[in-house]
């Protein structure tokens, strides 16, 4: 009867991880809607939409519907603001260094190194901090794919992504990862 209660203690820690998860790291890309929302007891409740495209290599283009913009062709990641016609850019490791959540979309095979993944039943799972000043972060998968993460940042606000009709497309060209800055751009940081 021990054995029985301890084995049934172990199973939603022991249980396999969803597919989705395992199949993360070999997508060749990923495209979807996206709704950002926050709520801080300092900002309140915030909302964004956009869109979102992946692709293996540390590529990304979110567009915010407010206009915002956040590119990376592999090698570095630009963030352009259209109300103010500003730009900055940083080595796409040193952003992932800063924001170790961005590594869960563009480099989900390393994510062992940073957290301990745990599957909490249905197509969630729980990361685990393996050093500190991380968030702990609840994942989602729908249809096989990412559906949704939800973390606490350093300052209390609650973040929760949420991908709509996210699908495999085919291969994106290289141009969709490159950041062309329109006239009249300003840049932030030193271009590299």
């Amino acid at each position: 009867m021990r054995r029985f209660v301890l084995l049934a203690a172990c199973l939603p820690a022991c249980a396999a991880l969803p597919g989705w998860w395992r199949a993360l790291p070999s997508q060749p890309a990923l495209s979807a809607r996206f709704v950002q929302s926050s709520d801080s007891a300092v900002f309140g409740k915030l909302q964004e939409k956009g869109t979102l495209l992946l692709a293996r290599g540390g590529r990304l283009r979110v567009a915010y519907a407010s206009g915002l913009l956040v590119v990376s062709d592999g090698r570095r990641l630009v963030q352009y603001d259209p109300d103010t016609r500003t730009a900055q850019g940083q080595a796409l490791r040193s952003a992932l260094k800063d924001y170790p959540l961005l590594g869960l979309l563009l480099e989900p095979r390393r994510l062992d190194l940073l957290y301990r993944v745990e599957a909490v039943g249905g197509d969630a799972v729980l990361l685990h901090p393996r050093m500190p000043g991380l968030p702990e972060v609840r994942a989602e998968g729908r249809h096989g794919l990412l559906a949704a993460v939800a973390w606490t940042d350093g300052t209390g606000a609650r973040q929760r992504l949420v991908l709509e009709d996210a699908r495999v497309p085919p291969p994106p060209p290289a141009s969709a990862f490159r950041f062309d800055p329109p006239p009249g751009t300003q840049w932030a940081t030193p271009q590299q």
